[in-house]
């Protein structure tokens, strides 16, 4: 399998990090505990979560799965930022905050160290000298080994970017963003950034929600057992122009031999700038489904074909309704 640099770092990752978004709400603990060993078996060697995850069940598990020697065969990356209490200064990106966060989460995780440490999502109220002169400590104390960022506009890394170069901190070695066939538009300036200053991209979201994988008929009307059904902003990244993509995604799969969801993440997994794509499987047989890619290439003919269904640059849904920053109009 082909194992990639993370951004300009030494780390080495897996081309497909596995996701904990559901583990502990609504995928349970033994479930979980098997999709991450099993996922750890077929060669990936990265798990990303975060503190607000399942009101941090998803950390609690994920420590759980490693125990027994398997914590250091894995690259464990966390996030801070949304709130973990009513208090005013339980969230964001203050010092105050990513002092008291890292904490609990090497206590729920079970470990002594997080590989990537991220800001979950900007906090523009706070200086980012402030972070990352707290993420500079962290790192000094061995508490966390690289930063990164995610859902960040490309002009706020670039700001982290020149501070950590001016001041002699760590610099962000990644950033996580959404990312599918259905909204593109990090290609438009953050991945042409990634590419020239060596920051290394996470995707996201690869799947689209589950609408390139064929699991929605009708965007205003979600299966019942869906995350869309359940939680309002994954509703509306649902679009009747998405699922009509998704459509002619799944005829592009089947005369290849896939099926739609691989095709849809093989496409993310090869495109320029992108370190690796983030599987969010909620059950075993999904992650099943997708462990084929780690050894897929993508091809410039098919790539050429998707290529048409949604052009560079562009989104028929809105993947960053939670960013609080992007106000592109969609097609």
């Amino acid at each position: 399998m082909e194992y990639r640099y993370l951004g300009r770092s030494g780390l080495r990752v897996s081309p497909l990090w596995l996701g904990t978004w559901n583990f502990g709400d609504p995928t349970p603990e033994a479930e979980a505990i098997r999709m991450i060993h099993r996922a750890l078996d077929a060669g990936i060697t990265c798990i990303d979560t975060a503190d607000s995850y399942a009101a941090g069940e998803s950390e609690r598990i994920l420590g759980r799965a490693l125990g027994g020697g398997l914590r250091d065969k894995v690259v464990l990356a966390t996030k801070f930022h949304f709130p973990v209490s009513d208090g005013p200064n339980d969230r964001g990106n203050s010092r105050r905050h990513i002092l008291r966060a890292v904490e609990a989460s090497l206590r729920r995780l079970g470990t002594d160290w997080i590989d990537l440490y991220q800001a979950h999502r900007p906090d523009f109220g706070v200086p980012q000298e402030e972070t990352l002169r707290a993420l500079d400590d962290l790192v000094r104390q061995g508490k966390v080994r690289y930063v990164g960022s995610s859902t960040f506009p490309a002009w706020m890394i670039m700001e982290a970017l020149g501070i950590s170069e001016r001041l002699g901190l760590p610099r962000f070695v990644s950033e996580q963003p959404p990312y599918n066939l259905l909204d593109r538009r990090i290609e438009n300036e953050l991945v042409p950034l990634a590419l020239r200053h060596g920051v290394g991209i996470l995707a996201w979201s690869p799947l689209a929600a589950g609408q390139l994988a064929g699991r929605y008929a009708d965007a205003a009307r979600p299966p019942a057992d869906s995350k869309a059904a359940r939680v309002s902003y994954v509703a509306a990244r649902l679009t009747e122009r998405g699922i009509k993509v998704a459509r002619s995604l799944a005829g592009l799969a089947a005369d290849r031999g896939l099926t739609p969801s691989q095709l849809a993440l093989l496409w993310v997994k090869d495109q320029p700038g992108i370190a690796a794509a983030l599987l969010g499987s909620r059950t075993e047989a999904q992650l099943e489904e997708a462990l084929p890619v780690l050894n897929l290439s993508l091809d410039a003919e098919t790539a050429a074909a998707l290529d048409s269904l949604v052009p560079p640059g562009s989104a028929v849904a809105d993947f960053h309704n939670t960013s609080g920053w992007m106000k592109m109009k969609l097609l």
